[in-house]
This record gives structure tokens, sequence and C-alpha cells, in this order.
């Protein structure tokens, strides 16, 4: 299965990186009514902090996407969102090959966003920083520039050098 494709299935939902149950039911090629099945029979595995069911105004909000089926938008079963260490938990519950390859594969992108995550966060960190150095420097400039300025208006202020006729 193509990474690129499982990464566009994790969502960002109350502050954490999921997969939902329907998504994961298609890698599996399983139902998504099997999957479910599965999960209550065991769910003793599933903590809050691995799997949580959406609310419907969660649900309403991810379904502002087009991207799923009008199927899905308008069901009336709020589905289960299962954070990185509940899709490895499913694997314990879902035994065949393709469960196995597929979670392998789930695992590799959860690692990639991650590490895209940190790459960003040393971006925005550098960033930063040249930012700061860079209205310092700009800062030196305006203090010169301003000085400049002020020599400038005490010249204008002398008086003129020379003789002057008075107009009487």
């Amino acid at each position: 299965m193509d990474l690129q494709v499982i990464q566009n299935k994790i969502y960002g939902i109350r502050g954490q990186k999921v997969m939902l149950d329907f998504d994961l039911a298609e890698m599996y090629d399983v139902q998504t009514k099997a999957l479910k099945q599965s999960v209550r029979r065991n769910i003793k595995r599933f903590p809050p902090d691995f799997m949580f069911v959406l609310t419907s105004k969660e649900w309403e909000l991810v379904t502002i996407c087009d991207q799923f089926p009008s199927t899905l938008k308008h069901s009336s079963v709020m589905p289960f969102a299962f954070t990185e260490q509940g899709v490895a938990m499913l694997s314990g519950i879902l035994k065949s090959n393709r469960a196995i390859d597929v979670n392998i594969n789930i695992m590799r992108a959860f690692v990639l966003l991650r590490q895209y995550a940190l790459g960003y966060a040393e971006l925005n960190q550098k960033l930063e920083n040249f930012m700061i150095e860079t209205n310092m420097q700009f800062n030196d400039i305006y203090q010169a520039l301003t000085e400049l300025m002020s020599i400038r208006e005490e010249q204008t202020k002398r008086k003129p050098i020379g003789f002057r006729k008075d107009e009487q």
C-alpha cells in the first residue's frame, strides 16, 4: 500500500493524529461492521487514548471534506477514531496477512508524519532565529540613518556664513 494514500487518510482530531474505522476497514479489506465488532469484543485493548468515538459535531466537521462517499456523510453511526497506538493494537485482533502488511505501512506513515513535524519545528526555529538576526541588523541600520538625519538637521539650523545685506 502506498504511504501517500495512507497519509491522506490520517486526520487531526482532538489534537491527535487518527485514522477512521471505515478507512482502516477498506485498507484491511474487511467490512466496517466486522472491524467495529472485533474492536467491541476486545474493548479492553482500546483505552480512550487508543480509540474514541467521534461526536456528531466532530463528524459534521470531518464530513465537510468532499473526499468521503455520500453514504458515509449521512450515516447515523459515529465512526471510531484510532490513534497510532490504537492502529497498532488492531494488529493484535486482526490476524490476516493483509492486516499485518497494511499495519506495517500505517506505522511507517505515522513515523514519516512525526519526522515531518520534527523537521518543520526545526525549520521554524531556524526561520525565527533568522528573523531575529535580520531585525537586529535592520535596527542598527535604522539607528545609523536616524543619527545621520539628526546631524543634517543640525547643519541646516546654523546661520549662513558671509555678508548679509539688511533690507531696510
